[in-house]
C-alpha cells in the first residue's frame, strides 16, 4: 500500500522527538516557533469557520431559491425570508425589494429598472464581501509562514555553527541537534502555510460559485419585479 520512500518518512517521524527539539530550542527559535503555531492555530480556526458558514449559505441558498420560485410575489417571498437568513440570496433580495418598495410608494405602476440592477448588484457585493470576510488572514499565513519558518531556520544554524565553532569538534554528533531543531522552524512554517494556500484556493472558488448564483438570482429577481409592478 506504501512505497519505500513514504515508510521511510513515517519511520523517520516517529523517531523524532520535536517535543524535546522545541524545548532545546534558543528563545529566539522558541519565539518563531510560538508565532507558526499562533498562524496555524489562526488558520485552522478561519479554515473551520469558513467551512462551516458556506456550508450553511449553500444549504440555505438552495432551500430559499425553492421558496422564491413558488412565490407568486415579492411580498410572499419577504414574509419566507425570514426562516433562510443564512443564505447569501437573502441579502441580495432585500436590496431589491426595499428598492421596489421605494418606487411603490412613489407611486410608480413601472419599475426603474437601471436603479433596482443598480440595487440588486450593490446587494452582490455586500455579499460577497461578507463571504470572503477574514480570507485575508489565509492569505496572509500561506505567504509569510514559509519566510518566518526560514528566519528560525537561519537563526538556529548560526547558532548551531557558532556552538560548534565555541566546543572545537567537527563532528556531526556535535552540530547535528543545533541544525534539526533549526530545520523544524522551518517544517512548522510549512505545516501552517500549506493548509492555509490550499484553503485559501478553495474558499476563493467557493466565492466566485456563490457569486454567479447572485448574478442569476439577480435575473430572477427583475423577472418577478416586472410581473408584479404589472399586475
Amino acid at each position: 500500500m506504501y512505497g519505500p520512500q513514504a515508510l521511510l518518512a513515517l519511520n523517520f517521524l516517529c523517531d523524532v522527538n520535536f517535543w524535546d527539539l522545541a524545548k532545546s530550542s534558543d528563545p529566539v527559535t522558541l519565539g518563531v516557533m510560538g508565532t507558526l503555531g499562533f498562524a496555524s492555530l489562526l488558520s485552522w480556526t478561519i479554515i473551520l469557520a469558513k467551512m462551516f458558514s458556506f456550508r450553511r449559505a449553500r444549504s440555505s441558498n438552495r432551500k430559499f431559491l425553492r421558496a422564491f420560485r413558488k412565490a407568486p410575489r415579492l411580498d410572499a417571498v419577504a414574509a419566507a425570508s425570514e426562516q433562510y437568513r443564512a443564505a447569501p440570496l437573502v441579502g441580495v433580495f432585500d436590496f431589491g425589494y426595499s428598492e421596489v418598495c421605494r418606487q411603490l410608494s412613489d407611486h410608480k405602476r413601472m419599475a426603474n429598472q437601471t436603479a433596482l440592477e443598480r440595487t440588486l448588484q450593490l446587494g452582490i457585493s455586500e455579499e460577497v464581501t461578507r463571504l470572503e470576510r477574514n480570507m485575508n488572514w489565509l492569505a496572509t499565513c500561506a505567504a509569510v509562514c514559509p519566510f518566518i519558518g526560514l528566519f528560525g531556520t537561519v537563526l538556529g544554524i548560526i547558532d548551531a555553527f557558532n556552538q560548534l565553532g565555541l566546543s572545537g569538534s567537527t563532528s556531526m554528533r556535535a552540530v547535528g541537534p543545533g541544525i534539526a531543531r533549526a530545520l523544524l522552524a522551518t517544517a512548522m512554517g510549512l505545516a501552517a502555510a500549506i493548509p492555509a494556500a490550499v484553503f485559501y484556493n478553495y474558499f476563493g472558488n467557493a466565492v466566485k460559485e456563490i457569486a454567479a448564483r447572485l448574478e442569476d438570482f439577480s435575473l430572477e429577481f427583475l423577472n418577478l419585479a416586472e410581473r408584479n409592478f404589472e399586475s
